[in-house]
Order: structure tokens, then C-alpha cells, then sequence
């Protein structure tokens, strides 16, 4: 790259005076379509199908360029920040289009800022007094496996077919990047899908120069495989797999739990041919403060994880969890910082296609 990275550029649309909100796709859903038809055939709105209660799931498709790559969000609804990113880039990527024209005239963006509203809706109690550590532990709900739509592709639900359907039509794919993001960690994740984990040293130095500038270490955890997520190095892991999921659950004696997992959507992305580059973005709502530990042990993270039982009984009796903030540093991870690091990831993939 010649001048300003991409990364940098897209980090700009979320500047420091920004002070974005959590919004639900019926409020933002009207303002992605008005964008859209006035963007002089920049970008187009697309509704692909429904959920199974009836709600719209929407697409954009920015940018004209030659290779084309998918953005996706909200497939887990508890993890409302990729969806927000994902509103935020298009609406301030077409009203400053003319900064973006390098980036539009080299790739295709197909876009999909939310592929769950119901579970969107479902998460409204704690997401509407974010960020209550109280109202988030009482009232988070995330969908198990066999309901779980990461897992569900190509036609679990019709969510999984309306997003294969979408994107079947724009394959084959130069890169794919997936925003989701975990209730805590000791600091920023990012998952490569394993044919590309060592074709990107320096997207992943960058990705690790991009958290520590936003105050965050890595969240280290190496899980030796489990589920399918290998350990790349602290801070990364390789995507997981819906036959490394049914692996590890017939290993455990549960075969009817393995049953729950189809593909998941880098996998079918990956299926529809080329080679993409194949990214998941893990961030935590609330940052756990690391304690010292051996290597690839989140210490003070697994044992705040042991301890969330409880405190989600506390929390549903309404008692305040000041103690528990105490114990583990827990500190909210502003909305703009995990945007903007999220957009950087976006521009990283760019950059490392491109090149």
C-alpha cells in the first residue's frame, strides 16, 4: 500500500468524538435502504429472506471492483458490536465514498450487518442499560447448538438458507470476514480458518500492534484443539469446523449433541470456491484483568468463567456485582474501540488480498 493502510483508513470512520449506540436492524434497517438509493449506484439494498419470525434479513453490496468479499454479523445475538460495526461502515463509508474509492474500486463488498434479529430482539434487556454487568448476566440469551446458526449452514434454519442462498450467487470469494465477539477475555482474539494461519505473519503483527494501541492485550488461550480450535499463538486461533465439533462431542459419548453441527459459514464461504481468507473477530464486552500465568492459560478468565453460574443467580436476584468487578478488573470495552478495531481487521484482510 502506497500512504494511508486501508486498516487506518477504516478505523477514521469511527473517530474519536464518535460516541456510537447499539441500535436494532427495524431502526437502522430504513437508513441502510436511503443510503443505498442515494449512493448513485454505489451500493444496492437487498432484502434476501426472512428470519423465522418473520423479520427481514437485509444485505448491502458496496463497491464495484473485480474480487469480492463477504462481511457478516449478529449470526450469535448476544454479540451485538459486529452488527453495529457492520450499520456504521456503510452508512459512513457511502456518505464519505469518495475517501473509500481505492478500496471500492478494487473489491466488491457483500455485506450482511445482521443475520439474527430475532435473537436480536431477545437481547434487547441488557443490550438497552449496556454497560450493566448485572443486566447483561441476568438477561443474555445465546442460542444452544442445534438452534446455533454459526453451525447451521447451509438450511438449518431459514436464517442459514436465506445468507447460503445470498451467497452462492456472488462466489466464489477472495476473503470473508465474520464479526462475533465473546461476553469476556483477557483481551482481543482473532480466529484465521487454517489453510491461510500461516500466510499472514503480518496481518497478525499488525493485529497485534491495532489491540495493544487500543489498550488491549491478547487474550491467550490455547485450547489444543478442542472443538476444533488450534492454537495459532497468543492472541489467534484457527477457525473451528462443524467436523471437529461432531468429533469432539462423539469423543465426549454425546452423539446426539455432534448431530446439532452442520458447516459453519467459513466453511461453506470456503466451499464455494478459490482460496479466501477466512477471518473471525473475537472481542470482549467486558475486559478481564490478566493475572500471571503459564502460556496459552487465561487464568483469571477461566476462573471468572467458573464462577458465571453463580453469578448469573445473583445477578437475576438483583444484586449488585461490584465484588466480582473488583476481583477481575472487569472493565466495559467502549463501544468505538471495539468498532474501530474490528473495522481494522476489515482493512487488514483488504490489504493482505490485495497484495
Amino acid at each position: 500500500m502506497v500512504g494511508r493502510s486501508w486498516a487506518a483508513l477504516l478505523a477514521s470512520l469511527v473517530p474519536e468524538t464518535a460516541a456510537p449506540a447499539f441500535r436494532t436492524h427495524e431502526t437502522v434497517r430504513p437508513l441502510l435502504e436511503a443510503a443505498c438509493r442515494m449512493s448513485s449506484g454505489l451500493a444496492t439494498f437487498l432484502d434476501i429472506g426472512y428470519s423465522e419470525e418473520g423479520r427481514p434479513i437485509s444485505a448491502v453490496v458496496m463497491g464495484q471492483g473485480p474480487r469480492t468479499v463477504a462481511l457478516l454479523a449478529g449470526t450469535h445475538a448476544d454479540e451485538p458490536v459486529g452488527p453495529e460495526t457492520l450499520r456504521w461502515f456503510v452508512l459512513e463509508g457511502l456518505r464519505q465514498s469518495s475517501q473509500l474509492q481505492p478500496i471500492l474500486e478494487r473489491f466488491q463488498l457483500v455485506i450482511l450487518p445482521h443475520i439474527n434479529p430475532d435473537g436480536e430482539i431477545r437481547n434487547q434487556s441488557w443490550v438497552t442499560h449496556w454497560p450493566s454487568l448485572e443486566a447483561y448476566l441476568a438477561h443474555v440469551v445465546r442460542e444452544l447448538p442445534g438452534r446455533d446458526l454459526e453451525f447451521g449452514y447451509p438450511d438449518l434454519r431459514p436464517e442459514n438458507r436465506a445468507v447460503a442462498d445470498f451467497l452462492r450467487a456472488y462466489a466464489p470469494f477472495a476473503g470473508y470476514v465474520n464479526l462475533h465477539g465473546m461476553g469476556f477475555a483477557e483481551g482481543a482474539l482473532l480466529l484465521i480458518e487454517r489453510h491461510w494461519s500461516f500466510r499472514t505473519e503480518a496481518l497478525q503483527q499488525a493485529f497485534v500492534a491495532a489491540a495493544q494501541a487500543a489498550g488491549l492485550g491478547l487474550h491467550d488461550h490455547n485450547r489444543k484443539g478442542e472443538k476444533g480450535f488450534f492454537y495459532i499463538g497468543p492472541g489467534f486461533m484457527t477457525t473451528p469446523e462443524g467436523e471437529a465439533m461432531r468429533t469432539f462431542f462423539e469423543a465426549r459419548g454425546e452423539p446426539q449433541q455432534a448431530q446439532h453441527f452442520r458447516l459453519s459459514s467459513m466453511e461453506l464461504v470456503r466451499g464455494l470456491g478459490g482460496d479466501p481468507l477466512c477471518l473471525v473477530t473475537e472481542l470482549p464486552l467486558f475486559v478481564v484483568q490478566r493475572r500471571p500465568a503459564a502460556p496459552g492459560i487465561p487464568k483469571a478468565y477461566l476462573e471468572l468463567r467458573a464462577q458465571l453460574a453463580e453469578l448469573r443467580l445473583r445477578a437475576l436476584k438483583g444484586e449488585t456485582l461490584e465484588d466480582a468487578r473488583r476481583a477481575f478488573g472487569l472493565q466495559p470495552l467502549p463501544l468505538a474501540k471495539a468498532m474501530r478495531l474490528q473495522l481494522q481487521v476489515i482493512g487488514l484482510l483488504l490489504e493482505t488480498i490485495g497484495d
